[in-house]
């Protein structure tokens, strides 16, 4: 008889612990679902409340909240990098989900233990900035692919990132959702005194009040006296996938003709002239510092164009590595200023250890031996002082800080996509150039190999954009600025202060549980009457 009580208990609780991990994978799937391409920006409040809520509906473990947190972050991140594998299987794709997500995971543990708190949602939303400033550090360098910031181009909290950049972005999504949870929680509990709702009713509004109050600061086209006339430049390549720059004379070509054809709108006036033309990276995988056809080619299309061409090229190095660079290329002075990609990308552009990873794929060796570059990233062309982040590196808050110190006054990302096939990869990254123009309030020229290009203004707005695949050419009129926003200036702060905030919170916490340990132990030795104070504590956290 006392068999089937316990077996229906043990039923019973397989089936909450199995709904609660269903939800959480539902949580990763709506944050996913929030990411460019699709419009949905908002859900991802709503997928950080869903992830929370199952983590504080009911006490549990720490470890049961990291469990329910690497759901999250498999739901989350296994839907958005398939573009890994398109080429090399889907271990790479996988096994690089499954190590993000253990940010997440962390995330989960970390609402479990700060839940207790007042104003718990706050202090959770600082914890999402931690994880995500941990995934964006480490290992490797970090991968800061998939932050919520990177979701919201076109949603209401992208405002923010004129005040404290992505980092304050995600944090307004994440303080949102919290939020949300917690107006949840309080509506399905008896009794529901109205001091009750103040937390969750202004941790709830105090994302959208305070990307209300930033809009004033985002900068427009229309801000502006000064501008310039700038072209970017698609030729396409012969082929996707990882040999695409097999026929890297090929690639070089088609962006060569492309410019031609530019030029021939140009003199035919069919086209405005532009002052500066930005070709993607990769655009010339022959060094053209070494190949003599190659730089004749470049310098004809810059005489044709009668402008600088910032070339994208790989490098040779003497000591056989190679540097991912952009130069600046005049058909009169040839190669002048260049930045060399500072922020590059393991497993691709490098392997780390080697001889390890070689045991597990094929296409170890397959990956490059660029070395990172160092400087500003500025570049002059034109006249024009334009920061360069070259594809991977957009992802960093770090890639333009320098150059807009150094008083860029365009933005530039030359990318090549070809690698990642037809995958949501590319309006991944686009959005990701759409958040720095906020950021930074300059004007973004993408320029990719095979798309999307696209001409975005200080406000984030796709102006121009290429379809994927097809040689293309996009000319604009853009605004050139000298002065920097607010998060420019603040530069990394903002998300310091909100690590900084995360830590302190979990470590008061840990304070006040051996505490109230040490004082249950007291009173128990004394032979005090009552339950431990810190009874609560051990069921919950540990």
């Amino acid at each position: 008889m006392t068999g089937r009580p316990l077996a229906k208990v043990t039923v019973r609780a397989v089936r909450v612990v199995a709904l609660r991990a269903l939800l959480a994978v539902v949580a990763g799937v709506l944050l996913f679902a929030s990411f460019p391409p699709r419009p949905l920006w908002f859900l991802a409040p709503v997928g950080i409340a869903l992830l929370v809520g199952v983590s504080t509906a009911v006490p549990l473990r720490r470890r049961a909240g990291f469990g329910y947190g690497y759901l999250a972050g498999l739901g989350f991140l296994v839907p958005l990098l398939p573009w890994i594998g398109v080429y090399v299987g889907p271990l790479p794709w996988l096994a690089l989900a499954a190590a993000e997500a253990v940010f997440v995971g962390l995330f989960g543990a970390l609402v479990v233990h700060l839940r207790s708190l007042p104003v718990a949602p706050l202090w959770i939303a600082a914890a999402w900035s931690l994880t995500e400033w941990l995934r964006s550090s480490v290992p490797f360098g970090g991968f800061p692919w998939g932050r919520l910031a990177f979701g919201q181009p076109d949603g209401g909290f992208v405002s923010l990132a004129v005040v404290g950049g992505a980092p304050l972005v995600s944090f307004a999504v994440a303080a949102t959702g919290a939020g949300l949870a917690a107006l949840a929680l309080t509506a399905s509990r008896r009794p529901r005194p109205v001091r009750a709702w103040t937390v969750p009713v202004a941790v709830t509004l105090l994302g959208p009040l305070l990307a209300a109050a930033a809009w004033p600061l985002v900068r427009t086209a229309t801000d502006d006296s000064s501008t310039v006339t700038v072209a970017a430049i698609q030729g396409s390549v012969p082929r996707l996938g990882l040999d695409f720059n097999a026929q890297r004379k090929a690639v070089l070509d088609n962006h060569v003709a492309r410019t031609l054809v530019l030029a021939e709108d140009v003199a035919a006036g069919r086209a405005p002239a532009p002052d500066v033309v930005i070709w993607p990276e990769n655009a010339s995988d022959i060094d053209p510092l070494r190949n003599a056809d190659a730089a004749r080619d470049i310098s004809a299309a810059s005489a044709a164009i009668d402008a600088p061409i910032l070339v994208g090229a790989v490098l040779v190095n003497d000591d056989r590595t190679t540097t991912n660079s952009v130069i600046v290329w005049d058909a009169q002075t040839g190669p002048g200023e260049r930045h060399d990609k500072k922020i590059i990308q393991p497993f691709g552009e490098y392997l780390p250890w080697r001889s390890f990873f070689r045991l597990f794929s094929e296409y170890a060796d397959r990956a490059g031996h660029f070395v990172p570059g160092d400087g500003d990233g500025m570049v002059t062309a034109g006249g024009i002082d334009i920061g360069v982040a070259t594809c991977y590196e957009v992802a960093f808050d770090r890639a333009f800080r320098d150059s807009i110190d150094a008083g860029a006054q365009l933005l530039a990302v030359p990318t090549n996509n070809a690698t990642f096939g037809d995958t949501e990869m590319t309006y991944q990254q686009l959005a990701m150039s759409r958040v720095r123009a906020v950021e930074h309030g300059r004007a973004v020229i993408v320029a990719a190999t095979s798309g999307v290009s696209a001409i975005v203004d200080p406000a984030g707005r796709v102006q121009q954009s290429t379809p994927l695949f097809v040689p293309d050419a996009l000319v604009a009129q853009v605004p050139v600025r000298a002065d920097v926003t607010l998060a420019s200036r603040l530069g990394v702060a903002p998300e310091l202060v909100l690590c900084a905030a995360a830590v302190a919170a979990a470590g008061f916490v840990l304070v006040r549980g051996r505490r109230e340990k040490a004082g249950a132990a007291a009173r128990t030795s004394t032979g005090a009457a009552g339950a431990p104070a810190g009874g609560r504590f051990d069921k919950e956290d540990l």
